[in-house]
């Protein structure tokens, strides 16, 4: 299976369980793996899958309503790319937290979630 990957898109948004997250906010990444098999695809944009309707529909996600899981809002981005991109076999979405509220030193907090279109 082939794939288009997005990676790294960023955004500010409000996400988080504390009240100060909502009022300061934070910047998140998007990560997005979008299979579909395009070997031998004509080129013209009707046959492929829009990653720049991908890409709006999960800036959308992201900074439109506010979760308090970045599990639900990865959750919300990855139905909402199988259900607008019909021609995807399977989504594949991280959403990173780099400056989640935890005690110590980490890189990074994500959460991923894998999806498949659902079957006609």
């Amino acid at each position: 299976m082939s794939r288009v990957v997005l990676e790294g898109l960023e955004f500010y948004a409000r996400h988080g369980v504390y009240d100060t997250e909502g009022v300061l906010g934070a910047r998140f990444a998007v990560d997005a793996e979008l299979h579909y098999d395009f070997a031998g695809l004509p080129d013209e944009l009707s046959a492929a899958v829009n990653y720049a309707a991908v890409y709006a529909a999960i800036q959308e996600e992201v900074t439109g309503q506010r979760h308090q899981l970045i599990e639900v809002l990865t959750d919300r981005i990855a139905r909402r790319i199988l259900r607008d991109q019909p021609k995807l076999a399977r989504v594949t979405v991280r959403v990173h937290k780099p400056f989640a509220p935890l005690p110590g030193v980490f890189r990074d907090v994500y959460a991923e979630l894998t999806l498949e279109q659902p079957a006609p």
